[in-house]
């Protein structure tokens, strides 16, 4: 597999781009006004603790108070053990904080809608090749680094460097380094930590404490286990700062990068641009024919699959079978395109055969392997649904990218005209029933306007018949669809 990244950066935004043979898996967007938060260290003063949902709200400084779960809180004993306790272990909220105390915490979820930031006490410090944990004293192994004779080598060239507080991690990038290498990482991680530890001391309020690395930066720091052949930067300054990142902390990636400085912009090269719009949109279409129907709500992601205009060549159920089949690919490239996590459900065309269904799953789960966020699949319920989880650490692409509807308000529809007109109808005679005026006048949209004037005029006069009353109508230009004002005259 090829792997290239394309960085197109401007002073007010940086955009990320991962194609993978030639077409587009990731887009990571981050704009100067609103820079993601997460792993980004504080000192936070707790401003409330609520015993009921076993939580407390933290005030870090930003607009909204950042959430705190009790199992989010490391405790001595877990602490000890080096585990983080499941939420129906947790120690009871109130006996870990209490207001006004000020704790050292950790962003893990960018605030998401009406949500505020969600922390840990569980500090985690990332390099290129370990995690330093200030609070956890063992090693742990990248589950993705699958050699067990590699896997017993890089842990015993960790140990040494656990102490009776703190632990590392060590990151799939690891594999094949050398105990030098792993050395010099810790080593690193140590002193930054140190630096931390003064710098949080002499703070006498709260605020930020460490803030991560931009997200280019970051996203070498993060791809560097992959196979990337080439790194392209459109901004002369950003590859100079890459360089130096790259030349001090991933040497490999020196010979990979590049300025890029053509004529055509950087992301029309692997029609990225189009790619994007086409994410935002709720259908996406199969090479077969069959289509899935992507919908984002507030409590999940439902994914439905279509056979659409694919008929297939033997029988129905083999025509059901490879259409998802298909679709299992595009979930997959879709779901990382998107940044779509939380709880999703997919409902694939029913399945009768038992071998099918197993092998579309197993067709889920291989396509699902390339992805960084961690999934979870649960199979097949009884209705024939999928369900299934993905880690979610920032807003979607959607919520980066679009705003509420202002007309329907994120319904997806909108009222008819009809309804509209019979609305202000409605609204005329309740008007008239509770204050005395000689005659009305509606201000409504122009096509409801229309709708009165020529379609409806025959109930707007018996209206007037009916409340003894004129009714004059006049066009708003900037009001909606779904606006209207009655006014008394």
């Amino acid at each position: 597999m090829s792997a290239e990244v394309l960085m197109n950066v401007t002073p007010t935004e940086t955009r990320i781009a991962l194609i993978e043979n030639g077409i587009l898996q990731e887009i990571h967007i981050e704009r100067q006004a609103k820079r993601g938060l997460v792993g980004n260290i504080y000192v936070g003063k707790v401003a409330r603790v609520l015993p009921g949902m076993q939580a407390a709200f933290v005030d870090i400084g930003l607009d909204k108070a950042a959430f705190l779960h009790a199992s989010d809180i490391v405790s001595p004993l877990s602490a000890a053990e080096g585990v983080t306790p499941r939420p129906e272990l947790a120690p009871d909220i109130a006996t870990l904080v209490r207001p006004g105390q000020h704790i050292l915490v950790q962003v893990v979820k960018d605030p998401l809608g009406t949500k505020g930031a969600r922390l840990t006490t569980d500090i985690t410090i990332p390099s290129r090749y370990m995690v330093l944990m200030p609070q956890s004293p063992h090693v742990g192994i990248s589950q993705r680094i699958e050699d067990d004779k590699e896997r017993e080598r890089l842990k015993k060239a960790a140990q040494p460097y656990v102490d009776e507080s703190s632990g590392f991690i060590v990151r799939t990038a690891a594999e094949g380094a050398s105990d030098d290498e792993l050395k010099r990482d810790a080593a690193f991680l140590r002193r930054l930590w140190d630096t931390l530890q003064k710098r949080r001391k002499q703070m006498r309020k709260i605020g930020l404490v460490y803030e991560d690395l931009n997200l280019s930066s970051r996203i070498l720091r993060d791809f560097v286990g992959d196979e990337i052949e080439r790194i392209r930067v459109d901004s002369k300054v950003t590859y100079e700062l890459l360089h130096e990142f790259v030349t001090q902390f991933i040497p490999e990636l020196t010979e990979a990068l590049e300025y890029y400085a053509g004529e055509r912009p950087i992301f029309d090269m692997f029609d990225v641009e189009n790619e994007v719009q086409r994410a935002l949109d709720r259908k996406v279409e199969l090479k077969s024919g069959g289509s899935i129907i992507i919908d984002q709500t507030e409590a999940m992601t439902t994914i439905d699959i279509n056979t659409g205009g694919f008929v297939g060549h033997r029988n129905l159920e083999e025509t059901i079978f490879n259409t998802n089949t298909e679709a299992t690919q595009a979930i997959a490239r879709q779901l990382r395109l998107r940044n779509l996590g939380g709880i999703i459900i997919i409902d694939f065309i029913d399945m009768q055969n038992a071998d099918h269904k197993r092998r579309v799953l197993h067709s889920l789960e291989q396509a699902l392997a390339k992805d960084r966020a961690k999934t979870s699949i649960n199979g097949f319920t009884s209705l024939g649904l999928v369900e299934m989880t993905r880690k979610r650490t920032r807003e979607s692409l959607e919520h980066v990218l679009c705003s509420e509807c202002p007309v329907c308000s994120g319904r997806g529809s909108m009222k008819t005209v009809e309804t509209v007109c019979y609305e202000v109808m409605r609204e005329i005679v309740r008007v008239n029933r509770a204050y005395a005026a000689d005659h009305f006048v509606i201000y409504a949209s122009a096509a409801v306007t229309e709708a009165l004037m020529n379609e409806e005029s025959h109930a707007l006069a018996e209206l007037e018949v009916f409340i003894g009353k004129q009714v004059k109508v006049m066009v708003e230009p900037l009001y909606h669809q779904e606006q209207f004002d009655v006014v008394m005259m």
